[in-house]
């Protein structure tokens, strides 16, 4: 029983250890992610980030709305 209880802490502790990212990082990481949609797409007002737990990962989805796409020549 006492094992049982250790088992169900730690998970506890590993589960809680894996939030959702704390506000001043999600700040950061759509501040970078914007940038680079932005070398890709003329982006028509901010972009959103979402991120949440689904069966022990993460799902995160970037949605914005672009006005044109950027197409780049290639040098050969």
């Amino acid at each position: 029983m006492r094992e049982r209880n250790s088992k169900v802490r730690l998970e506890q502790m590993l589960e809680r250890d894996k939030e959702e990212m704390n506000e001043a990082s999600k700040r950061a990481a759509l501040a970078d992610l914007e940038r680079v949609a932005g070398e890709y797409f003329d982006l028509d007002n901010g972009a959103r980030l979402s991120i949440k737990r689904v069966k022990g990962a993460y799902e995160v989805n970037l949605t914005f709305r672009a006005v044109r796409v950027k197409n780049f020549s290639v040098l050969q």
